[in-house]
């Protein structure tokens, strides 16, 4: 068998060739993510010169829902794409930036479909066994379950399962309000560790007005999440069916007066978008997510 010597030079030629690809790999890699995430940036900077644009060429209306709200402080957008109109009732409130509470859940969803965390409505999350303050809370929950009790805890699963860069990234891209995830863990509102997160009276807000305007990019087709996911998010939105007309939605509450519902109607084939924001400290135990639902359904029923 002849034997392969390799001369000297030629060796150190090759290690030098070897050094330079890898060298030519490392920083190429580096080269391209950064290319990437400066598309990225562009893209995301792009939609919200569009939403601005788009927001700046919709027709606005002050409505009167005084009744509707029974001396309760809070303020109410309606968006109808159909009749590119928003509707406005206290309109400064509409623009000012709040904690989401427990509506981040619509985010959180669509989050955890992406990136594979859950797949459907039936995706469980295991019990640990913890006594919570939310009978239906202390047992597997699927995400049909989760959703509709509000299980903060299952939503905590999906967001450390998908990690903080990429939770940030998606937020940029639906132009969720500030995009602040910097407290990840809370402000410890609750006294259970994972009870509490970055959109629970945390770093995270957002104004109503940003509320609507991230659903209808959801519900109409205008963000990176697939329909498949969006499926799956409107059908565990759903609220009330009465007849042709379908109600879907996500409540939001404090223990300090502030509420939610948001969401949308549907009927025959579209769609009127709705965010009720309460907040009143003089009676917060007269405010809930439920009081805010309550009027929205008085409103666009």
């Amino acid at each position: 068998m002849k034997k392969i010597v390799i001369k000297k030079n030629h060796a150190i030629n090759i290690c030098v060739l070897m050094m330079v690809l890898c060298l030519f790999t490392v920083f190429g890699c580096s080269n391209q993510s950064k290319d990437i995430h400066s598309s990225d940036s562009a893209q995301i900077q792009r939609s919200k010169e569009e939403t601005t644009k788009k927001t700046e060429n919709l027709e606005n209306k002050n409505i009167d829902l005084t009744n509707d709200f029974k001396n309760i402080n809070g303020c109410a957008v309606i968006f109808t794409p159909h009749d590119n109109q928003y509707l406005f009732y206290n309109e400064d409130m509409c623009k000012q930036r709040v904690s989401p509470y427990s509506t981040f859940k619509i985010i959180s969803t669509l989050i955890g479909l992406r990136n594979g965390v859950i797949d459907d409505e039936t995706s469980v999350m295991n019990y640990n066994g913890t006594k919570y303050p939310v009978a239906d809370w202390n047992s597997n929950l699927s995400l049909q379950e989760a959703f509709q009790s509000s299980c903060i805890w299952y939503f905590r699963q999906i967001i450390d399962s998908v990690g903080e860069d990429e939770v940030k990234n998606e937020l940029n891209h639906l132009i969720y309000g500030n995009c602040d995830i910097s407290e990840w863990n809370g402000s410890s509102i609750n006294s259970i560790k994972e009870l509490n997160g970055f959109w629970l009276d945390s770093s995270l807000k957002i104004s109503p007005l940003e509320q609507i305007q991230v659903l209808s990019r959801i519900f109409e087709g205008q963000s990176i999440y697939d329909a498949e996911d969006v499926d799956v998010l409107q059908n565990i939105m759903l609220v009330e069916n009465i007849g042709a007309k379908k109600i879907y939605g996500k409540t939001g509450s404090s223990t300090n007066g502030e509420a939610w519902f948001i969401g949308f109607s549907e009927e025959n084939s579209q769609k009127v978008y709705f965010v009720i924001y309460l907040s009143d400290a003089s009676q917060p135990k007269g405010v809930s997510g439920t009081t805010a639902k309550e009027i929205a359904l008085e409103i666009i029923k």
